[in-house]
């Protein structure tokens, strides 16, 4: 296990890549998100997002790098699904995962909590344990900054409501996010190239995740697609 300090360290300026894959993908598999982890770590990859418990499982025996742990679970009726209670966030803490991410929009959650109630309760239970918030605004940026969040994510820009029309990545948010706060600023969500890359680090974001670009064929496919039709 790693302390804090050399989770935080080992991703610092680096690249962390998502490897997911839902089950209507064709992709779903720990062994394949395993091996994707490791093409990944090849690759040169400091870090891994993951989703599920048998997925991170599987990418601790491929790769000894930092994970950050999700459970993507829906509740019927809510758009919150990403580490949305504290059954998900029980559960990728039992599995060691060195940081989770939860979902930290303003939304209803699952639980009829606030985000504070149920930050607070995490908080107090699992002392030592890093979290990050996956904000879509700037103002639930600052609310997280609040509650105490070890590190800020801008994962959420453009997949609410409130910021669906947002073109992706959402450098604005990412600038002014790295202007104003001193909690670690993860950029994610829409990265897609490596210039799109280096001008998010030009930003002096502190890390970045990078998903579907890399390990999303059949999304990679379809992109290229659409330049032959």
């Amino acid at each position: 296990m790693y302390t804090k300090k050399n989770i935080l360290e080992m991703i610092q300026k680096k690249l962390v890549v998502s490897c997911q894959a839902l089950p209507e993908e064709p992709l779903h598999s720990p062994f394949i998100m395993g091996r994707m982890a490791y093409a990944a770590y090849l690759g040169g990859a400091s870090g891994i997002r993951a989703n599920s418990v048998a997925d991170i499982k599987e990418i601790k025996t491929t790769v000894d790098l930092p994970i950050i742990g999700i459970i993507k679970q829906v509740y019927e009726g809510f758009d919150v699904f990403i580490t949305p209670t504290m059954k998900e966030i029980d559960a990728l803490c039992l599995e060691g995962v060195d940081m989770i991410a939860i979902d930290a929009t303003d939304r209803p959650r699952p639980d009829g909590l606030t985000l504070t109630e149920l930050f607070t309760q995490v908080k107090a239970k699992y002392k030592d344990q890093l979290f990050m918030a996956d904000c879509s605004t700037y103002e639930e940026a600052l609310k997280a900054v609040e509650l105490g969040f070890d590190t800020i994510g801008t994962t959420l820009s453009g997949y609410t409501a409130a910021t669906k029309e947002k073109s992706l990545p959402d450098f604005d948010l990412v600038e002014k996010l790295v202007n104003t706060i001193s909690v670690p600023v993860i950029a994610e969500g829409g990265i897609s190239t490596p210039e799109e890359l280096k001008r998010i680090y030009d930003l002096g974001v502190y890390s970045a995740v990078v998903g579907s670009a890399i390990t999303r064929p059949m999304d990679i496919t379809l992109k290229f697609m659409k330049a032959v039709h």
